[in-house]
């Protein structure tokens, strides 16, 4: 997406060369064209990071024939909605921190940090509403922390500034669906934004970055992808993962991209090895015996490790391994998954490792992300067009207990409890995190404003499907235990609370406590129904569930069923179930 400047403050006889004479004299070259207008001009600059250097070198610093010139993003009126840029950040201000500061003006859905050459810190802040972007820019414009002076521009919101396509899409909604597409014309969109993440050892790392970043730089230039490497997270693991958006066509050639780096990396690592060892071997043998012809033999075959969703995998396999094999016969390589007692542990992504040379490997990462694309759609699919259960993510279940209610899955909300120095690193630690969170589960998330300055916990609203929920929460958990929230060998253990109806409240306790009792024999989560709870304006009452991922997600879905038995018997019987146990 292009960066849109705007010029402002220029005198009359400013001339299109003069600027560009002046951004080139500040190492900053124009390759567009210059509009230039009466009194401003705008410039394009395709990479944000040139346009962040632009507006910080010359705004408010720079003198042309005799007026200072204002440099910012051009964003008009239109696209001005939930998007802003905070730069000048003191480079040492805790996340937790500026995440409280934001919270002050409203509910922070996403911060990204923009990896920049400034010594300052700069951040993309997303905020549910327009107003409190607004409120936002109002009050932290010129915000003075440690010496340091907040600057704020609105950025434009892609969402915003492209509206048109979706809307024509769901006036042709019933056409698309007949063509296999998600309703909305939104199975391109969601096509390009299922992402690529795999394990790199964390020893090639330096390599694919490369000096002063030119590598990466380069890879996302030819392959118009985003590559995120999270070398931050998980402190002293050997691998780290990378996360690849793109087109699929994209996403495979960085992939490749990468392979050949990690190849070439491990080979001229094992020759340098060889080498050395030869010198060493020459220094004992004769004199006459020439070390050219022994035999160099290069680093073994770097695997391709694939991290997939688990609701995923079992697709991708096939029925009796039948896709798989496929893959393996077309490709000539060696494809296995992780075991299922890993996602108790970390989070519900299996490891696909595929084993061969880079161009086989390439290829299979091709035919892997098809297929898992595929289930992904199709499960994007089912939670527009099905009432009924939709994925393998859970046993079969049926949510929507009204047969002729079927436009749409029953959303549902849960708040999840998460320790306030991890707060940071959900949204996104050095990256857009939550963002990705959300569109990967399908999933509203938020994160409610602190209710006091020492709470120890903070509130994340999860609104969604419960396909999304369970990928939602289990990212969540997963990401806790990367960064290192719990001890090494401690269970994450998180408190949700999920509403139901006051009404069934007695039915989810069970005579005597028998239900919530056997509940949590079965699920091994705590689950506690407070007996003198006052509802809520919509008569409902709080259940808390505490355990670790799976333990919750099987309390979760237990009490929803309760629940659903009730309302069907409610729809059955409409003077009540209390009526029906009367006759």
């Amino acid at each position: 997406m292009m960066n849109k400047l705007y010029i402002g403050n220029l005198s009359p006889a400013v001339t299109a060369d003069d600027l560009r004479q002046l951004f080139g004299d500040r190492k900053l070259p124009l390759a567009g064209q210059v509009l230039l207008k009466s009194g401003y001009a705008f410039v394009d600059y395709p990479d944000q990071n040139w346009a962040i250097r632009a507006i910080e070198t010359l705004s408010g610093k720079v003198e042309l024939h005799g007026k200072i010139m204002e440099v910012d993003y051009s964003v008009s009126k239109k696209l001005r909605s939930r998007k802003i840029q905070i730069r000048n950040i003191p480079p040492h201000l805790q996340w937790e921190v500026l995440d409280g500061l934001l919270a002050q003006y409203g509910t922070v859905e996403n911060v990204e940090q923009v990896n920049t050459d400034t010594e300052t810190a700069v951040v993309n802040v997303t905020y549910s509403t327009r107003e409190e972007a607004k409120t936002a820019i109002e009050k932290l414009s010129g915000h003075q922390f440690e010496n340091y002076s907040f600057k704020i521009s609105y950025i434009p919101d892609e969402e915003v500034s492209s509206p048109s396509p979706p809307q024509r899409a769901q006036r042709g909604d019933h056409s698309s669906r007949e063509q296999g597409h998600a309703p909305g014309g939104s199975s391109q969109a969601r096509q390009i934004d299922f992402p690529l993440r795999i394990l790199v050892p964390t020893q090639f790392v330096g390599a694919i970055i490369g000096k002063e970043g030119l590598t990466i730089k380069n890879i996302t230039k030819q392959t118009q992808s985003r590559v995120d490497i999270h070398r931050k997270e998980n402190s002293g693991a050997a691998e780290k993962p990378v996360t690849i958006h793109a087109t699929p066509e994209g996403t495979s050639e960085a992939c490749r991209m990468i392979l050949e780096i990690m190849q070439k990396e491990a080979d001229e690592t094992k020759l340098s090895l060889n080498i050395s060892s030869h010198s060493l071997l020459a220094c004992k043998v004769s004199a006459e015996k020439s070390t050219d012809n022994m035999e160099t033999p290069g680093a073994e075959e770097i695997p391709l490790k694939i991290l997939a969703h688990n609701g995923l995998v079992g697709r991708l396999i096939g029925k009796e391994g039948r896709n798989l094999k496929k893959i393996e016969h077309e490709t000539g390589t060696k494809i296995t998954i992780s075991s299922l007692q890993d996602l108790s542990i970390y989070n519900p992504e299996r490891t696909i490792t595929v084993k061969g040379p880079v161009a086989a490997c390439a290829h299979a990462e091709t035919e892997i992300m098809k297929k898992l694309r595929e289930a992904f759609e199709n499960d994007m699919l089912a939670v527009h067009t099905h009432s009924g259960y939709f994925s393998s993510l859970y046993p079969p279940h049926q949510f929507s207990p009204f047969p002729h209610h079927h436009s749409y899955p029953e959303q549902e909300i849960v708040n999840l409890f998460i320790p306030t120095q991890a707060v940071g690193a959900i949204i996104g630690k050095k990256g857009a995190h939550i963002k990705q969170l959300a569109r990967f589960a399908g999933a509203s998330i938020k994160i409610a404003p602190a209710e006091g300055p020492d709470v120890s916990e903070r509130m994340v609203i999860i609104t969604g499907p419960p396909e999304a929920q369970f990928k939602a929460q289990g990212r969540i958990f997963g990401k806790l235990k990367e960064e290192n929230f719990f001890n090494p060998k401690e269970e994450v253990k998180l408190e949700a609370h999920i509403r139901v109806p006051s009404s069934t409240a007695g039915r989810v306790i069970g005579k005597g406590g028998k239900t919530v009792n056997e509940l949590q024999n079965l699920t091994s989560a705590e689950v506690i129904v407070p007996r003198d709870q006052t509802p809520d304006e919509n008569e409902e009452v709080i259940v808390r569930i505490i355990g670790h991922f799976f333990a919750s997600q099987t309390a979760q879905r237990k009490i929803r069923e309760i629940v659903q038995q009730v309302k069907q018997q409610e729809q059955k019987y409409p003077q009540g179930v209390a009526s029906q146990r009367s006759k």
